[in-house]
């Protein structure tokens, strides 16, 4: 076989496996399971009432989050509201929005130490009910311009993409020197909390989190090594298809899956806080707090680090040259079986640490975490570039903005639809992504 007609076969095969990634990725998303909704015969009940001078106030909006999902209830003519929820032990976020409330009046803090008086963190108890209850009075309403709420949001995108950035970039590695789709990538982003969970939190080990968040990112690289060591290398040995290899990887992703949910539950749980919770004004009408502040430093020092490496290192230059052409890195006497080890301990590394970041970020840690997130780092990899790691840091600050920003307009359980459209467009036009190479098939 000459190797013009080699080159084109690979490149149909590349083809082939970028369709079968994305669909295979979009179908899981659909089929796999999700978390419980709250239903009516749920058995635990979170309640309240909202009230102006002791007078009930009819048809205010609140929203709680938790186990279960998101709820939207009104308060009745009585001023009183109440949700059925499916676990005790889990914290539930209740914000009561402001918008709702008549003119000139807001929920203010008593005690003047509340910035966000409107929110309040509940935890229903071994009675089976708690209360959240709204102190409204009059109050000088802060308006925030359409143009401020976007900047928020761009920083908050711009926070949540470093994170996707660093599972989407140890997920392009692996595609791009072994060419498999890896789906249990989910699942190793979920370790990565999960081992901070067991390593920090007050009911296990409780070391403190300067040293257990450094030793679960070491724990996430030994399951990337474990992983190769295990079961991606002897299947390489083998000569094994990549489509049987991502079918294996979405089972080896449904096995991990349930095993956290056997040792960590179906509870929601939180790590302990980084720093204290401080809320720290950046321009105009955009803020942030401490912890987001300390997570994008994190991310960006960390994706700087894994750039310098992989531009100035001698196994950084030969990861590249694996991923451009894995039989002529071979014949130029690269260790191909190496570098590939190297790149999953890599890659195991980076998806623990976006594992722990995301932990923070939503608040909480469950068993199904990384797969909530999987199908937007699929997203990132193919709008940035199969393959290419800078790409995939590119479309995942892309998905993250477009995430965050697109709530503005549309409601927020449907922000990651809205990402995955525009994803669609970007591909119609530029099929090979943003830093993919353009390719004749033919």
């Amino acid at each position: 076989m000459n190797p013009r007609t080699a080159s084109l076969r690979r490149t149909r095969s590349g083809a082939l496996v970028a369709l079968a990634t994305f669909l295979a990725a979009f179908i899981a998303a659909l089929l796999l399971p999700a978390a419980a909704h709250a239903a009516e015969d749920d058995p635990y009940s979170i309640n309240g009432n909202v009230r102006l001078e002791g007078e009930p106030l009819e048809g205010v909006e609140l929203t709680i989050d938790g186990a279960g999902g998101v709820q939207e209830v009104v308060t009745d003519e009585d001023g009183r509201w109440g949700v059925k929820v499916p676990e005790n032990d889990s914290v539930y976020v209740v914000t009561l929005d402001e918008s709702s409330l008549p003119d000139g009046i807001a929920v203010v803090d008593e005690t003047g130490e509340d910035d966000t008086p409107n929110v309040k963190e509940v935890t229903v108890g071994p009675g089976g009910i708690t209360a959240a209850n709204f102190f409204i009075g009059e109050a000088e309403r802060n308006v925030t311009g359409f143009f401020d709420q976007l900047l928020q949001r761009i920083f908050q995108g711009i926070n949540f993409g470093l994170m996707l950035g660093l599972a989407a970039v140890g997920l392009s590695l692996v595609f791009g020197t072994t060419g498999i789709s890896n789906f249990a990538h989910a699942e190793m982003v979920t370790f990565g909390a999960v081992a901070a969970l067991f390593l920090v939190g007050p009911a296990s080990l409780a070391l403190p989190v300067w040293l257990g968040i450094p030793v679960a990112i070491v724990l996430s690289a030994l399951l990337g090594l474990l992983l190769d060591m295990i079961i991606w290398r002897p299947l390489r040995r083998r000569g094994t298809g990549v489509v049987q290899l991502m079918i294996l990887s979405i089972g080896l992703s449904l096995a991990m899956r349930y095993i956290f949910q056997y040792f960590i539950g179906g509870d929601t749980a939180q790590l302990p806080a980084m720093v204290p919770s401080v809320t720290i004004p950046l321009f105009g009408a955009v803020s942030t707090t401490l912890n987001d502040l300390i997570s994008m430093g994190i991310s960006i020092v960390v994706i700087v680090a894994f750039a310098l490496w992989l531009t100035r290192s001698r196994l950084g230059k030969a990861t590249r040259a694996i991923s451009d052409n894995p039989s002529l890195a071979a014949a130029s006497g690269i260790d191909v079986d190496h570098v590939v080890r190297i790149v999953w301990i890599i890659s195991g590394a980076l998806a623990g640490l976006a594992g722990i970041l995301y932990a923070y970020y939503r608040p909480g840690i469950r068993w199904d975490m990384g797969a909530q997130i999987l199908l937007l780092v699929f997203a990132a990899v193919t709008l940035g570039g199969l393959g290419t790691a800078f790409g995939a840091l590119v479309g995942a600050i892309i998905i993250g903005i477009l995430t965050e920003a697109s709530s503005l307009w549309i409601p927020a359980d449907l922000r990651y639809a809205g990402a995955l459209v525009v994803l669609i467009i970007i591909l119609l036009v530029r099929p090979q992504g943003i830093l993919g190479r353009r390719e004749r098939i033919g």
